[in-house]
């Protein structure tokens, strides 16, 4: 019994597992059915993607080729044009060597025309200031010459005016001085006849030789005059000189004045030679420095020109 019921029960889980089988094999066929559609259908899709891909890849061998000729086409180009700047480049490099000797030989001869230019100024201005020196040695020697003429002839007038002014005065003062001493001798004579003493009436030819009180004091009034006139005289005299001796002196002065002014002319005559010759002087070591100053120009322009 337990054999018959195992067996029934066996063939049952049989007859079950046949169906569950069947079933699953149905369904597993349809979904291989599904996926075989489903990969048909992705076939055609990658189909299409491969023919996509293809379609691309020939237009990139297409653009790949186009890529080449153009690659070559820039590169023919750049050669081309490589070489059109090299000898462009060339060209001007020969040009410019060209122009740089044209100019070398041009700063040459402009430097040797220069330098002849400053030589023959430095010359010329040599000679200029050797005549300026002359001309001012000479000029100064004649104005020398002429102030010590004057001054001499000043001190020669002033020495001959003194002394006429002294020999004047002298004379002057001499004659003064015998009118005095003659006026003297007559006072003294006359004091000495008014202090005799009366011995006896004076006699009729006393009287008329002159001799009387009234002829004595008309005589003295007489030389009182003399003496007054002479004292006014002497007094004008002293005017007179005094006044020559300020005319003298005043001319004294001028003649001071003026010999003070000639020194003054000459000392600036003689500083405006100095001035003149520092001057020619600072100009001539002015053009040797410029000389020096081109002739160093010149070497140095010249070393780079060797160097370069």
């Amino acid at each position: 019994m337990a054999d018959s019921a195992s067996e029934l029960e066996s063939d049952t889980s049989s007859l079950d597992g046949g169906t569950i089988a069947k079933t699953s094999a149905q369904s597993q066929t349809e979904q291989l059915k599904k996926r075989v559609e489903s990969l048909q259908q992705e076939n055609r899709v990658l189909k299409v993607e491969l023919e996509t891909y293809k379609l691309k890849c020939k237009q990139l061998a297409e653009e790949k080729q186009e890529l080449k000729k153009m690659s070559v086409n820039i590169q023919a180009r750049a050669e081309q044009e490589e070489e059109f700047i090299s000898n462009t480049l060339l060209k001007k490099i020969q040009l410019l060597k060209k122009e740089k000797e044209s100019l070398a030989m041009n700063y040459e001869q402009e430097e040797e025309f220069l330098t002849n230019d400053l030589s023959r100024k430095l010359l010329q201005l040599r000679h200029e200031k050797v005549e300026l020196e002359q001309t001012l040695e000479k000029e100064q020697e004649y104005q020398v010459n002429k102030l010590m003429r004057k001054i001499e002839k000043l001190e020669r007038d002033t020495v001959t005016k003194q002394a006429t002014l002294e020999q004047e005065q002298e004379s002057l003062v001499n004659r003064l001085w015998k009118r005095m001493d003659k006026l003297e001798a007559e006072k003294r004579l006359l004091q000495e006849k008014l202090e005799q003493p009366v011995t006896e009436p004076p006699s009729p030819r006393d009287i008329n030789n002159g001799d009387t009180a009234e002829n004595l004091s008309s005589h003295i009034e007489g030389l009182r005059g003399e003496v007054a006139r002479l004292r006014r005289m002497l007094q004008s005299a002293q005017h007179e000189h005094e006044e020559k001796m300020a005319h003298y002196a005043q001319e004294e002065r001028h003649i001071r004045e003026e010999n003070l002014r000639l020194q003054r002319k000459l000392q600036m005559e003689m500083e405006r030679r100095e001035s003149l010759c520092r001057h020619l002087s600072e100009s001539e070591s002015s053009l040797e420095m410029d000389d020096e100053s081109i002739w160093d120009a010149g070497n140095i322009q010249s070393t780079k020109s060797d160097a370069s």
